[in-house]
């Protein structure tokens, strides 16, 4: 029931996201709501003729009552789905804070008074002046009006400026013209607040003649053409200011509209392929930035843009997955992973078995390869492929401080999720053999609580519970992947996983449920065409041996192209 609400409310949300330029069905409601809009601002012009009201009276009235119990229902939800188009109108505090923001205050001074003429009578004028106010809700669909206040919103600061320089400049010369005019004409300049006001004055061109006393002297005169002047740059700076302001926010809008559009031309360049090892239909792991430029008419500038604004593309250096004696050359590559948390990914397939990567977003390949690893077994997935400061990188698989990231938790509690019992299998996927790291004579490397030169399970802490299972699926899959494309296994032939900061021990691995790690050369994971193969075998030795399924059901997105959909991972489901 919960949910049913929570998703109404999104729904809601959608309905009043303001957007007259998305193809939505949602769009025909904003249209609906500006006709009652027109029609009540009409309803209030027409009640101004009496001839009208004596003959229309009751369509009028009738129009009145029901224009104002639609705005009544609309306003009202529009307050209650606040906080699904924002996170600060959440609780009663936000909602307060959402109807006194601008449109929300129109919102209910347009609205709401029409009942307190229930409880408390009020003047008819009154009620029609809040009513016309409605004509205001219009400026939320009207881009021309959101380009002006932000164009104002942008330049406030210069304008504050602007306005405290005046209006100091003009103090000082009201004080020195009362000093000057007092000896003059003393009755008239009395006392100091006069040749204040009188300065002030001009710039409004004192339309009430409450400030009717000119100054006579000549050192007066100069000073009234000087506030005469300023009364020109009160009104000639922030017009230039907002100008340029203007200028900018269209500038930007176009920049924001070209970056969308490239956005959705680098999915172009995700369009699904063939593995010709297993004939399944899969997303690319990456493009060439050189291969988006040479097809899709992009700059280099342009696909930089993009990427910085999209929450599913990266760039990569495939450099970093060679060996450092191998003396690679730089290449930059574009990726493309599927989001759902705000550290990445989490997909519950009801499984055993949990795929686990840590190191997505700094590790070239590797979250592709978990990713298509858990779909092809039907395994759970978690992936970090957010970092929130890259400046300073958090790795979430030796964990140091909990608190470190914000992301963190949430990402260790959707691990332990599915971490529920003895039954249950966390793998984590990582890289091995590249970058500043050795290049070791073995391929597969399995760490599971052990130290460094200890293959055995008889080790203190281990991170597995079922190590009969986990010897049986070790073995298995290692004489698969030597005979068929002669890659070695090894555990813990070259590292130690004793630490206590490994991720395992924070999902609770060989105490509540089993869980290892999988470091995997990157001359694999990325570098060999025959990867997604190589994922297949792992995928059913794991169900195997760790939730005892020998005929694994294969995801129909993994079989069927989705024509006109197969592009990344925007349009998976399973």
């Amino acid at each position: 029931m919960e949910s049913k609400v929570q998703n109404f409310k999104q729904e809601l949300a959608r309905v009043f996201d303001d957007n007259l330029r998305t193809k939505q069905w949602h769009n025909y409601v904003d249209y609906v709501i500006i006709g009652f809009i027109v029609l009540s601002t009409v309803e209030v012009f027409l009640s101004t003729y009496d001839v009208i009201v004596l003959q229309y009276g009751k369509i009028l009235h009738f129009v009145d009552i029901l224009t104002t119990i639609f705005f009544t229902i609309e306003v009202t939800l529009r307050i209650w789905c606040a906080d699904i188009s924002d996170e600060k109108y959440k609780g009663f505090k936000g909602r307060v804070r959402y109807c006194c923001s601008f449109y929300g205050l129109i919102d209910i001074i347009s609205t709401y008074p029409f009942y307190l003429n229930f409880f408390m009578p009020m003047p008819y004028a009154a009620l029609k002046a809040f009513r016309i106010a409605r004509l205001l809700r219009v400026f939320r669909y009207m881009k021309a009006f959101n380009v002006l206040s932000r164009a104002i919103r942008s330049k406030k600061d210069e304008m504050v400026v602007s306005l405290q320089f005046l209006t100091i400049i003009t103090l000082i010369l009201s004080f020195v013209l009362f000093f000057v005019e007092h000896e003059a004409q003393p009755e008239v300049y009395d006392n100091g607040w006069i040749s204040v006001v009188w300065a002030f004055a001009q710039y409004i061109g004192d339309p009430g003649n409450f400030a009717d006393t000119p100054p006579i002297t000549f050192v007066g005169r100069i000073i009234a053409t000087i506030i005469g002047i300023l009364g020109i740059a009160i009104f000639a700076v922030p017009a230039g200011l907002i100008g340029s302001a203007f200028t900018e926010v269209m500038e930007s809008d176009e920049k924001a509209d070209l970056i969308k559009t490239n956005i959705e031309r680098l999915k172009k360049s995700f369009k699904h392929i063939q593995c010709r090892y297993t004939k399944y239909i899969i997303a690319p792991k990456f493009v060439s930035v050189a291969d988006i430029q040479a097809k899709q008419r992009i700059s280099l500038e342009e696909i930089f843009d993009a990427i910085d604004n999209s929450e599913n593309f990266r760039l990569r250096n495939l450099a970093t997955t060679r060996p450092i004696e191998e003396h690679p050359e730089d290449k930059l590559v574009v990726e493309t992973f599927y989001k759902n948390r705000d550290y990445g990914c989490c997909i519950n397939r009801n499984s055993k078995v949990t795929i686990v990567s840590t190191s997505s977003v700094s590790e070239a390949a590797t979250g592709q390869f978990a990713y298509y690893l858990a779909k092809i077994g039907g395994f759970n997935f978690v992936s970090k492929e957010i970092e929130v400061n890259p400046d300073s990188p958090v790795t979430y698989y030796t964990i140091n401080n909990v608190d470190a990231c914000p992301n963190l938790r949430p990402f260790l509690d959707d691990i332990k999720q599915f971490a529920v019992d003895k039954n249950s299998w966390v793998i984590f996927i990582l890289s091995a053999s590249g970058g500043q790291e050795p290049v070791y004579p073995t391929l597969f490397h399995y760490i599971y609580g052990a130290k460094k030169g200890d293959s055995g399970y008889t080790a203190d802490n281990l991170t597995i519970i079922d190590t009969d299972s986990f010897d049986k699926m070790y073995c298995d899959l290692s004489d698969t992947l030597k005979e068929k494309y002669g890659f070695e296994s090894d555990k813990h032939r070259f590292h130690d996983g004793t630490t206590l900061k490994n991720v395992a021990r924070f999902v609770d691995g060989g105490k509540v449920c089993n869980a290892f790690t999988i470091r995997i050369a990157w001359s694999v994971t990325c570098w060999d065409f025959r990867y997604l193969e190589v994922a297949k075998h792992m995928a059913e030795k794991m169900n195997k041996h760790f939730a005892n399924i020998d005929n694994m059901p294969i995801s129909k997105e993994l079989t069927k192209r989705m024509l006109g959909e197969d592009f990344g991972f925007e349009y998976y489901k399973e």
